[in-house]
């Protein structure tokens, strides 16, 4: 008979991963977001609302980047054009070349001449307040222009692994038994070598009548790659010595499930070693099905995939891996 999680448990020290036994079992959430964030909070730092925003226009698309970018820059303008607009018609002068009659128009025509300092023509700024604003306007352009600078030599600068996983992993058929599985694709045009990969299992366990978090690293059919150049499909397979041995959905659940994925490669680009973390919970894993086949005919008989494919699944018949396979019993 197949020594179950808990049975394990009371057997081996816990692996608990840096996080300290008390931590690990005070804990009953979610250690990773699919993000590969972690699911911590820390309290007594101040809000850190600078250093934060710093790292999330970092992590933004550029898409993203260029949207809030260019909202701020107008928000900025909009209120300095409300600034002027409220000393009255005479605070800018030089404005009838514009055939412009909205006042705010011609004040915000203004302000981004200033605040980019790209010059406002024929305009200029009229009375001592109205020529303090312009002045001080300036200096908030040039430190917004710098700092927009800065922060996209920074998100160009940036190694980062691009590493797209598969929105569920599987419980699948795999050589006469079963095995945990998740799909992997490298979605950066820059190449990653020397991929390695660990997986954890985060498990309950019942204790004396008490529920116990443990840490279990799986076994991987492989655990590192040194050229991916297409995808990966990341297997444990579940045998007699595996802390899924004989496990079932409804265990699964009951025990809180939660499987830590940890990806270090060799960026090509910068030559420097990057990482990439996700994980998924007892409700990401499927159950009798298995990964359907990603690649597609090319003319010219290069080989290729189709990344939109990644999460595509074949269903098999029910019971197919929901039972435990005759290889995760101990002889």
């Amino acid at each position: 008979m197949a020594a179950s999680p808990t049975d394990q448990e009371s057997e081996s020290a816990p692996d608990d991963l840096g996080l300290g036994s008390v931590v690990v079992q005070r804990s009953k959430g979610r250690f990773m977001r699919r993000d590969g964030t972690p699911g911590v909070r820390k309290y007594g730092l101040g809000g850190q609302y600078w250093a934060r925003t710093f790292l999330r226009a970092l992590a933004a698309t550029w898409v993203s980047f260029f949207v809030w970018t260019l909202a701020l820059i107008l928000l900025a303008n909009g209120v300095f054009a409300a600034a002027y607009s409220a000393l009255g018609s005479s605070a800018i002068a030089g404005t009838a070349g514009l055939n412009v009659d909205d006042p705010f128009l011609r004040a915000l025509f203004f302000s981004l001449g200033i605040f980019t300092s790209v010059g406002t023509g024929p305009m200029y700024a009229v009375g001592t307040t109205a020529n303090w604003l312009a002045a001080f306007e300036s200096l908030i352009g040039l430190l917004a222009i710098v700092t927009v600078i800065g922060l996209m030599l920074a998100k160009m600068m940036r190694p980062r692994a691009q590493i797209r996983y598969t929105q569920s992993a599987v419980i699948a058929p795999y050589e006469g038994g079963r095995a945990f599985m998740f799909r992997m694709a490298n979605t950066s045009p820059s190449e990653l070598f020397e991929v390695s990969m660990r997986v954890t299992l985060s498990i309950f366990g019942d204790v004396d009548g008490e529920q116990v978090r443990d840490f279990h690293p799986l076994d991987l059919e492989r655990s590192s790659v040194e050229f991916f150049p297409l995808h990966w499909t990341v297997v444990h397979p579940i045998t007699a010595d595996s802390p899924l041995a004989n496990i079932t959905p409804e265990q699964l659940r009951e025990r809180k499930a939660e499987f830590l994925i940890l990806a270090t490669a060799l960026e090509d680009t910068f030559s420097t070693r990057v990482t990439s973390r996700t994980s998924y919970l007892w409700d990401d894993v499927r159950w009798d099905a298995k990964f359907a086949s990603i690649f597609v005919e090319s003319p010219d008989e290069v080989i290729t995939i189709d990344v939109e494919r990644l999460d595509r699944m074949d269903r098999l018949a029910e019971g197919t891996t929901r039972t435990p396979a005759a290889n995760e019993q101990r002889g």
